[in-house]
């Protein structure tokens, strides 16, 4: 094994400095292992192969959960409708993933949120799905550690109403609540991408793989091009780990296909809408004929979805179309009272799972269990999956690293790691008053700040006591601080516009205008922590609204194809003026 063994916490900053001096050591180093991929797969990948004492570098093509890790349903939950599928192994792994991440590695991130399973016949389906929540409570327990939610309980209609008047009462005959818990999935992701860089991690977003380097049969790193200054280079590893999600095939077409493992993707879309559009204290559960529907507490919205039909167009940018949105409509209205129409919804948001290829043609049916293989000596590819239990196949993935490299490997320690942040943050929390007397912020705006950053809270404040005007919200976009956006470029590895307001914060979807209003003012916040030049935070403005444009427009197309090709109407990738 190369490199020296840690011998104190590096810094967690990822801003352009951070990144440059990155690209700068994957050219000169020798790394132990190089992650393909800067989802969540690919940065516990990163974090776990780090804490092990591993030297590591992140390769990402565009933004840091840019593709399914920011699209996701924003659930941490055991995944309570494989109970059906007799998948039990799955749902324990997947709940005891839960309660480590409520109580012990993102405490600041992940928080408890209920849910109401409405029951449409008195005896059986209460008796059914009772022994199911019931069971799923249980499984929570195994390994003898804390669920960290509470206990599930039975609602007559009137208890079920008094929770969600919102309900249509002819549409249920009783209900049971449960909890699950929820996350800002991409910002999880870049707190994992963080948690790495202080345990000596390099990593770059913007960075395309072009190719693999090979001695003979093993794959001995990568050749990759920096999108930002249009340069390109190589990156040596004893090992190449392909965390890439939907786009596993592709790197795997780089050593002629090799491999019997295939990735399919199934498109989800979930819609947002103003909390006052539902009245309810607790998220919903619907059972559909396909699979289920959430109706999930969201700050000041709710999150509805999700669909489950197979995609085959672009990548990058999966498209929801007007049977999409119609279809979630539908669905969700057949048990309010005052249905929603398209008027009410704010954003709209679409992504893929990586589903492991079966016998079916059926996206709903694919695995969603994850697999790790050896397809050539020096390339690991990890695949398929749920959100939840990543640090799992982290841990997977970098066992199979472990094969490949000669000497002896520790065992993955993530499950007592906290993330940055996390550590302290109930003593912080507790101490919220008086931080904000201390700062003179008001103490609402305290919690925001702790809810997204936790014990990071600290780096924010004092931004805003170097310059008070960052303490300012955002116009048109209150719910967030100025500071929030200077950060996420100086912090947390934002290099563009739409990085910002689609990832760093969730404006293009929270906003009606989906973030436009507020383009400006970001841009101008961002242009001197980026050294960008007049004409190119221009072209980011530009860019952000045509991208608005583009999806607005394959919201209201008939069908999968049209919306795609709508969406491919706005450019990708801003590059850097020069």
């Amino acid at each position: 094994m190369t490199g020296s063994p840690v011998t104190g916490l590096g810094s967690s900053r990822l801003g352009p400095a951070e990144r440059a001096a990155a690209l700068d050591r994957m050219g000169r180093e020798e790394f132990d292992v190089v992650v393909v991929g800067g989802g969540i797969v690919g940065a516990g990948a990163a974090l776990d192969a780090a804490t092990r004492g591993l030297t590591v570098a992140v390769v990402e093509a565009r933004d840091f959960a840019s593709g399914t890790s920011s699209r996701s349903s924003k659930l941490i939950h055991g995944g309570l409708r494989y109970l059906e599928q007799y998948n039990f192994d799955l749902v324990r792994e997947a709940l005891t993933e839960r309660s480590l991440l409520l109580q012990q590695i993102a405490p600041h991130l992940v928080r408890p949120v209920p849910f109401l399973l409405p029951t449409t016949h008195h005896v059986w389906e209460r008796a059914y799905f009772g022994a199911g929540v019931a069971l799923y409570d249980l499984l929570s327990l195994q390994m003898g550690m804390s669920r960290g939610v509470p206990h599930h309980r039975h609602l007559t209609r009137r208890g079920a109403l008094r929770l969600a008047p919102s309900l249509r009462k002819d549409a249920f005959t009783g209900a049971i609540q449960y909890w699950d818990a929820q996350v800002d999935d991409a910002r999880y992701v870049m707190t994992v991408l963080r948690t790495a860089a202080e345990y000596g991690a390099q990593i770059a977003s913007r960075t395309q793989v072009l190719g693999l380097l090979r001695e003979g049969e093993r794959v001995t790193g990568l050749r990759i091009r920096d999108l930002e200054a249009n340069t390109t280079s190589e990156v040596r590893a004893k090992q190449v780990v392909n965390a890439t999600g939907v786009w596993s095939d592709d790197i795997q077409e780089l050593v002629g296909g090799r491999g019997q493992i295939h990735v399919k993707a199934s498109k989800g879309i979930h819609l947002v809408v103003p909390k006052d559009r539902i009245h309810s204290s607790t998220g919903v559960i619907l059972r559909t004929e396909k699979s289920v529907l959430f109706v999930i507490p969201w700050g000041r919205h709710w999150i509805i979805g999700t669909t489950d039909t197979a995609w085959d167009l672009d990548k990058a940018h999966p498209a929801a179309s007007k049977a999409d949105i119609e279809y979630v409509l539908d669905h969700v209205n057949a048990v309010l009272n005052t249905p929603l129409t398209h008027d009410d919804v704010e954003g709209v948001y679409a992504g893929l799972r990586p589903l492991l290829t079966g016998e079916t043609e059926e996206t709903s049916k694919l695995s969603r269990e994850h697999v790790v293989a050896h397809p050539v000596p020096g390339l690991v590819l990890v695949a398929g999956g749920k959100y939840t239990t990543y640090r799992v196949m982290a841990k997977d993935a970098v066992d199979a690293v472990a094969h490949g490299l000669d000497g002896k490997i520790p065992e993955s320690c993530t499950d007592r790691i906290p993330l940055v942040g996390g550590d302290g943050f109930q003593a912080m929390w507790n101490a919220r008053h008086r931080l904000a007397s201390r700062y003179g912020v008001h103490v609402a705006r305290v919690e925001h700040l702790l809810g997204r950053y936790g014990t990071l809270t600290d780096d924010l404040l004092d931004l805003i006591s170097d310059k008070p005007d960052l303490g300012k919200p955002l116009s048109g976009a209150d719910d967030y601080l100025r500071a929030e956006v200077v950060y996420a470029a100086t912090h947390e590895g934002a290099r563009h516009l739409n990085d910002v307001l689609a990832r760093r914060t969730r404006i293009s979807i929270e906003t009606w205008d989906r973030g436009v209003g507020v383009a400006q003012e970001a841009a101008d916040l961002l242009a001197p922590v980026l050294g960008w030049s007049k004409k190119q935070r221009d072209r980011e403005i530009e860019y952000y609204r045509k991208r608005v444009e583009a999806e607005r427009a394959s919201q209201t197309q008939d069908d999968d194809q049209e919306a795609d090709a709508s969406r491919r109407g706005a450019p990708d990738i801003v590059p850097t003026a020069i």
